[in-house]
């Protein structure tokens, strides 16, 4: 074969543009996994917390996609290929899950306009973030409206036994979320005073703080009825779905082990120091971990890939921040528990971790990371 034939043989050719080697999986199967693997937590919130959890998670869906389509809209981009591969769900699905069952409708709106308009296309859309979409939605919500957020329902089995009377029906639900938890006593302000502290009760964490505030040791106040074993009373098996859930995103290689077991690894080393120093003003190690956001987060948020860190050594230290923030927030902080913030944190240093930690090209000299 001459030049001229060689030359037309690879104009014939069909190239296209590095890499050649085919994505071992989609982003939409990688957001299907995480979904799947979210439902055994998000029907166990569903059994001891209520149905109001299935209602949020629809406003923050629907919330979050029209949100989604707006901005593809108005960045003119192809629609379809953003709107299907389920990332919008995810971000939703995570919002969901951290917020009260029966927080108003606006508290899922005003959480997506942040996390998917603000947070995501802002920076230029899916894998262009620099923060979790989920969690900037969160500590919007958090700050703007703490009231909202501070009504929990007691966990199932305790409903009988605190107020007098049963769990709230669907009916209930919709009404309280819509229309304020005294939508239907309005005409009677102490009736319906009455009918809003009966049905509501503070988080595990929530009690912890305002206990340790009013001097009672930690003791005392984890002998309320919304404390089991080793943390929350349901907030355990909800730990321990998402634990599942966690595993077999590992199992499944949509994540890897680094990140998690940086989380709690870190979370029982940092509290442990803290609990043997006074047990009767810190929690213990198992306390962290069972109540709260640290399962959440060491599985499903902080291993996030666009927000997060890429080499091992990043992650690994990625882990250990957001748990180390964590407990330090829970500890000392203003919040009850400091998820949220910690992970926004260790995601503005993700950049920095990662030009330490990421090795340099083959035959480039190593500077410490920071060579040219």
């Amino acid at each position: 074969m001459n030049n001229k034939d060689h030359t037309r043989l690879i104009k014939t050719l069909n190239t296209s543009s590095a890499p050649h080697i085919p994505a071992r999986i989609s982003v939409q199967k990688v957001m299907l996994w995480v979904c799947i693997t979210l439902v055994p937590a998000t029907l166990a919130h569903v059994y001891y917390f209520g149905s109001g959890i299935l209602l949020q998670l629809c406003l923050a869906i629907a919330s979050a996609y029209l949100f989604e389509w707006w901005c593809l809209h108005w960045r003119k981009q192809p629609i379809k290929p953003f709107i299907t591969d389920l990332s919008a769900l995810v971000t939703a699905w995570l919002f969901a899950l951290c917020i009260s069952p029966v927080a108003p409708w606006y508290v899922a709106v005003v959480g997506m306009f942040f996390a998917i308009v603000v947070a995501k296309h802002l920076y230029g859309g899916l894998g262009h973030n620099i923060f979790n979409p989920a969690m900037v939605g969160f500590c919007v919500i958090l700050i703007a409206f703490p009231q909202s957020l501070s009504l929990w329902l007691p966990p199932g089995g305790l409903m009988d036994s605190i107020a007098s009377t049963q769990t709230l029906s669907w009916s209930e639900v919709i009404n309280w979320v819509f229309f304020g938890p005294a939508h239907e006593l309005i005409n009677n302000a102490d009736i319906a005073s009455a009918h809003i502290d009966a049905v509501t009760a503070a988080t595990p964490l929530s009690a912890v703080q305002t206990g340790l505030q009013q001097g009672y040791s930690l003791s005392e106040v984890t002998e309320q009825a919304i404390f089991g074993d080793f943390g929350g009373l349901g907030w355990e098996w909800i730990a321990n779905w998402l634990f599942i859930g966690g595993a077999i995103l590992l199992y499944k290689r949509i994540i890897t082990w680094h990140v998690p077991a940086a989380v709690l690894m870190t979370t029982i080393a940092i509290s442990t120091p803290f609990y043997l120093f006074n047990a009767d003003v810190f929690m213990s190690p198992q306390q962290h971990i069972f109540s709260g956001g640290i399962m959440l987060a060491a599985f499903f948020i902080a291993t996030d890939p666009t927000s997060g860190c890429s080499a091992f050594r990043g992650k690994l230290i990625f882990g250990a921040g957001v748990a180390i923030l964590t407990v330090l927030i829970r500890n000392f902080g203003s919040f009850p528990d400091g998820v949220a913030f910690a992970v926004l944190l260790m995601n503005m240093s993700a950049p920095l971790i990662d030009r330490i930690t990421i090795p340099p090209p083959y035959g480039k000299k190593s500077g410490g990371g920071f060579d040219g």
